[in-house]
């Protein structure tokens, strides 16, 4: 099973921020070549939600439903390239949506990014 490490450290967030974007109406995805601790089977990932999205209990429930989508994507479809660092955003329509709806979002702009 692939474990997913959160970013820890202020410079980890602002290199990735800075470099490329995919967007939809679901969540943004930032991503860059990983730079940072190279473990086996592990996957730099950290999922953020605004405070303008809701209180906390929503901003939680749209991440976790983001981080079971991912995870389901990593055991299934294994279209999630390992060498990459990533920062998901998730946006408000998450949170009413239905999980397969995201599953499928996040499959398809994980195909991008590994195309």
């Amino acid at each position: 099973m692939i474990k997913i490490q959160s970013l820890n450290q202020n410079q980890q967030f602002r290199s990735v921020l800075g470099k490329n974007k995919l967007n939809n109406n679901y969540f943004t995805i930032y991503f860059m070549k990983k730079v940072f601790e190279k473990k086996n089977n592990s996957l730099n990932m950290s999922f953020v939600t605004k405070k303008k999205v809701g209180t906390a209990v929503k901003r939680n429930k749209i991440r976790r439903k983001l981080r079971a989508a991912v995870q389901k994507v990593l055991t299934n479809n294994k279209t999630i390239n390992l060498n990459y660092t990533y920062i998901i955003f998730g946006k408000f329509t998450i949170y009413k949506e239905k999980f397969s709806v995201i599953f499928n979002e996040i499959n398809k702009a994980f195909g991008k990014i590994k195309k």
